[in-house]
């Protein structure tokens, strides 16, 4: 005899239908309601300060996103990397793949079609205006709804398919909710939703089971940020593993091959006709007169240069031989770990791990690289919704002082509280078991916890001491250090112990 089903209660009712991502099923109203929530809340942040504003003679990464646009709008495409009258590199010279050049083109023809004084050459150096602003700020925002809001509305559907324990609102809400990729490109004043995008597209496309599109759009986001490459070991693990699983291997990875080459030969046309002009392209991509580390940053080199004066003890051909040692020994385990037993959840572990490498031990890494972790811990947020939630809070803290240069504290402390709003909203975050035996060490997260909070407060209400300027920097990028070491080493082991089951293909052919 069938059990009768249970009315919800009222108390019920009231409880799970206050907001949309606390609901189990993602329906077009419920997924209209979070997209335009996230939409708002962009537009909202955008209104406030970006990096630079009225502050020359360089302004900041604001000046240098429109600077790009004024340089691949009136400058030939052989011309936009190397340095000349018109183009003078030491003054915010494209640093990023072709890719960027070619969206700083489009969006360089919007700009001039409403306020042409913005990217006139030479002339618009530090130019700001209402108008540039609210049209460099659009381009942000329909950057995020054309490549971002696709990808995670795609990743979402394919990782929630047939799952009805998986609350996919409320997943999709903590994707396009991230205070820090929304602090960073609607408030700082950047492009990362077009890299990380076409990466979130093609981790739904590996998911789909349609690695030839994931390698094209991997590709892409690779040639708009090379800082995606922090992701390259995952996908190269995991498709080499499922390759090597199949009839016919070497022709599998021949074809993902053959696509690979032929995406960045289309990216990198204008270039080819040269060496040189490749060569030109290539340094300005490595930047390693920089230095190890630039700002200061959560990661190995400037957390104990406290200790250690890496720069002036080392030079750069050996700083550059052992950040490239120990960032291969870093993502290593989980290269092996994905060549040997591809899985989804392993795959997701695989790109957390990797980014978190190179996070914590590559050359020349910035504050807001943290946003590349954050990408793959919020696809597992389900799964881990304690790491997930550990991870944002202390990447939110290491861009603090950043932030705070932006004069942006108040969208801060207002996205920090949304995103505590959603994360703990009912019949959002599943009671699984990692969930429950984290409260057995509430204790020992207390401590870093309460210190983080002090570290606010000290950062904006005391002045450091004068012989030691950055000491309140410091002490926020150790702290945070420390626990993205935890974090790291946690999700390796994890990695590692993924039950068999989930293992897919393990020991089978796939035609």
């Amino acid at each position: 005899m069938a059990k009768k089903k249970q009315r919800p209660t009222p108390e019920t009712l009231t409880l799970t239908q206050e907001f949309p991502w606390s609901t189990k099923t993602l329906t077009p109203p419920t997924t209209a309601l979070i997209l335009l929530f996230s939409l708002l809340v962009r537009v909202l942040v955008s209104l406030g300060p970006y990096s630079g504003q009225s502050t020359p003679p360089m302004y900041g990464d604001y000046e240098a996103q429109r600077h790009w646009m004024e340089i691949a709008l009136n400058l030939p495409i052989k011309d936009w990397y190397r340095n000349s009258t018109a183009n003078n590199l030491s003054y915010w010279g494209l640093d990023y793949p072709p890719l960027t050049a070619y969206q700083s083109l489009f969006h360089g023809f919007a700009l001039n079609s409403s306020a042409p004084e913005a990217v006139e050459l030479g002339s618009s150096r530090g130019f700001e205006s209402y108008r540039s602003k609210l049209m460099m700020r659009w381009t942000v925002i329909t950057s995020d709804l054309m490549v971002f809001f696709p990808s995670v509305l795609w990743f979402v559907w394919v990782y929630c398919k047939g799952k009805e324990e998986e609350s996919s609102p409320w997943l999709l809400a903590m994707i396009l909710l991230n205070p820090c990729s929304i602090l960073i490109d609607h408030g700082h004043f950047q492009y990362n939703c077009i890299s990380l995008g076409l990466t979130l597209g093609a981790i739904a496309a590996v998911l789909s089971r349609n690695e030839i599109l994931a390698a094209v759009l991997f590709s892409l986001a690779i040639n708009h940020k090379q800082m995606s490459m922090y992701f390259a070991p995952a996908f190269f693990s995991h498709l080499l593993g499922k390759c090597l699983r199949r009839q016919n291997p070497i022709l599998h990875i021949m074809k993902l091959g053959i696509v690979v080459l032929a995406t960045f030969a289309l990216v990198w046309w204008p270039y080819l006709y040269s060496l040189d002009a490749i060569k030109e392209v290539l340094s300005r991509l490595a930047p390693f007169e920089r230095g190890i580390y630039e700002d200061y940053v959560a990661n190995f080199w400037c957390s104990t240069s406290v200790i250690l004066k890496w720069k002036r003890l080392f030079s750069i051909h050996y700083l550059k031989s052992l950040s490239l040692f120990a960032t291969v020994f870093a993502f290593l385990p989980s290269l092996i770990q994905q060549i040997k037993a591809p899985s989804n959840h392993g795959f997701l572990y695989a790109l957390l791990n990797s980014s978190f490498a190179f996070y914590l031990f590559a050359y020349q890494v910035h504050e807001k690289s943290i946003m590349l972790p954050l990408l793959p811990a919020s696809l597992l947020a389900k799964k881990e919704p304690l790491l997930f939630g550990w991870s944002v809070f202390y990447a939110l803290l290491s861009m603090f002082p950043l932030i705070s240069r932006d004069q942006l504290v108040l969208q801060y402390l207002a996205l920090f509280a949304l995103f505590g709003l959603i994360y703990y909203s009912p019949g959002g975050r599943c009671n699984t078991k990692e969930e429950r035996l984290s409260i057995r060490t509430k204790a020992l997260m207390s401590l870093p916890l309460s210190c983080s909070f002090v570290l606010h407060s000290i950062y904006l209400v005391v002045q450091p001491p004068a012989r030691y300027p950055f000491l309140f920097e410091a002490l926020i990028m150790s702290l945070c250090f420390s626990q993205f070491v935890i974090l790291t080493c946690y999700t390796n082991i994890k990695q590692w112990r993924l039950d068999s089951s989930d293992a897919e293909m393990r020991g089978k052919k796939d035609t």
